[in-house]
């Protein structure tokens, strides 16, 4: 099945919008191929401030309204506790506050970015979405993650190379509880990380230290730039360690 004939056969519906290159594509398709659409954002400490800023960029060259909800998803237990199934729980959670707010707006139909190249066997949140009635166009259509982005930058889409992004919780340890205070140091040490040209990367919590997971392209750069970041980081990390195995492609 090709995008334009999902859209023709739904033509009103919400997007789960996260501002990655996939959502964006779905959006796009949306605004091209239905008739009416609309974007949710869902705003919580797991997405840094760049995320929700793409996101309204991407919203208003399309010219499809945008609602961002606030939720603070580490007042549910079951997420901050972080269980091996955080990501069923938050991901129910997030997509029941989309589908009540859609619904609310005239939108029965939510979809979502996933694509034929997410491993569902592998993504605890799928679950979720399958549960609650949440359709993936790009996964219907299978569509591929470098299809995706090959038809987002026919589209124009700025996010097209846009690298994917896990959320922040992804970056403490599975069974070690979330805090507002470790995403926020994490954040402010991704964000520094970038400016200083790394792309792609992970700054993982262990305890008071930081474990930084780059590209093998980006391994001699993140070496020239480790005493450098462990000074200027020092009041959220006692200590910053290069990972001496290259990030793969597809972690999180």
């Amino acid at each position: 099945m090709l995008l334009q004939t999902f859209f023709k056969m739904n033509p009103s519906a919400a997007v789960a919008f996260s501002g990655g290159v996939d959502s964006a594509l779905l959006l796009w398709a949306a605004a091209v191929y239905g008739r009416n659409a609309a974007a949710y954002f869902v705003k919580t400490p797991f997405q840094p401030a760049f995320e929700e800023e793409d996101a309204r960029q991407t919203a208003r060259r399309l010219n499809i309204p945008l609602t961002v909800l606030e939720f603070d998803v580490l007042t549910l237990p079951e997420v901050a506790a972080n269980p091996p199934d955080r990501c069923y729980h938050c991901k129910r959670a997030l997509f029941r506050r989309i589908l009540e707010a859609a619904a609310e707006d005239g939108f029965p139909l939510v979809l979502d970015g996933c694509n034929a190249s997410d491993d569902a066997g592998d993504r605890p949140g799928m679950r979720a979405l399958r549960e609650l009635g949440v359709r993936s166009p790009l996964r219907e259509c299978g569509l591929s993650k470098a299809e995706v982005r090959s038809m987002a930058r026919e589209a124009g889409l700025a996010v097209w190379d846009k690298p994917s992004y896990a959320c922040l919780a992804t970056r403490t340890p599975v069974g070690s509880e979330i805090t507002r205070e470790a995403l926020e140091r994490v954040e402010r040490g991704e964000a520094l990380l970038a400016e200083k040209g790394l792309v792609d990367f992970r700054l993982r919590l262990r305890g008071d230290d930081g474990l930084l997971q780059v590209r093998a392209e980006q391994m001699d750069l993140a070496r020239q730039l480790l005493d450098q970041v462990r000074e200027q980081l020092a009041g959220d990390f006692r200590q910053i360690t290069l990972d001496n195995v290259p990030r793969a492609v597809r972690e999180t």
